[in-house]
């Protein structure tokens, strides 16, 4: 409970701080969706193991993946001297070991349900360093954000479709299914607005057409459990948005 009445203060202090804003910030927004991007692939990878036990690549991967959210914690500490940041950066790091605590022990219902509580209290967290480091993007900064969202957006539906499969087929979880998809084709309206040069406009061709295949196995997870191809997908969706924000990085 004290650990509680802590991050809420923290995030309070956050939320009304004064921050005068420099380009460099970027680096700790960019940081923040790298954070909450893992927060979300590292449970959607936790649920395939639940599924596939067996599978020992999958474990092995999902430390791998603890290991680079330790990165961006301390690409934040390093580029941060605010104090509540850096409260707050603990406190996720406490969250962070114990997601490792729970590879230790079987996947279980127990296990898969702190899981889940604690990608979102990962977000919490990111969007609240997010936030009160942001200032006025030029368009490149804007777009390069976007991509990052996406990603995000992509390992949270496919989080949620691996819930909902996995028996936590709950009304939270499904709203929250739902609002990642409207958030994603959001996003991808202003993918689909920007000018991108012949060899990206071609990437983002692909990036609508394997989408529009996907969604509706993603969008239907009761009629069809396919995590092994989707992931397939989802990975290759994400290796092109990767290309996008290069693009966008190299032109800010």
């Amino acid at each position: 409970m004290k650990t509680l009445f802590r991050l809420i203060f923290i995030l309070s202090t956050l939320f009304v701080m004064g921050h005068s804003a420099t380009r460099g910030d970027v680096k700790i927004i960019e940081a923040s969706e790298d954070i909450r991007y893992l927060s979300q692939k590292i449970v959607k990878e936790y649920l395939l193991y639940y599924q596939y036990p067996e599978k020992i690549e999958i474990k092995e991967n999902l430390t791998f993946l603890l290991g680079k959210l330790s990165t961006y914690f301390r690409v934040i500490a390093v580029a941060s001297k605010d104090s509540d940041t850096k409260d707050l950066l603990e406190f996720l790091a406490y969250s962070r070991d114990q997601m490792e605590e729970i590879f230790t022990l079987p996947a279980n219902n127990e296990n898969v349900a702190l899981m889940l509580d604690y990608s979102e209290t990962l977000i919490e967290g990111a969007d609240s360093i997010s936030e009160s480091y942001r200032y006025n993007f030029t368009e490149e900064e804007n777009m390069l954000i976007v991509t990052k969202k996406m990603q995000y957006l992509l390992e949270r539906i496919t989080k949620y479709y691996m819930a909902l499969n996995a028996g936590f087929n709950n009304t939270t979880n499904k709203e929250q299914l739902d609002r990642a998809f409207l958030q994603f084709e959001k996003n991808l309206e202003t993918i689909n607005l920007y000018t991108y040069p012949y060899q990206l406009e071609k990437q983002r061709e692909k990036i609508n057409k394997v989408w529009g295949k996907n969604k509706p196995f993603l969008n239907q997870s009761k009629k069809l459990f396919i995590p092994l191809l989707l992931f397939v997908s989802i990975d290759y969706l994400e290796t092109i948005f990767d290309k996008l924000a290069l693009y966008h990085s190299k032109n800010q």
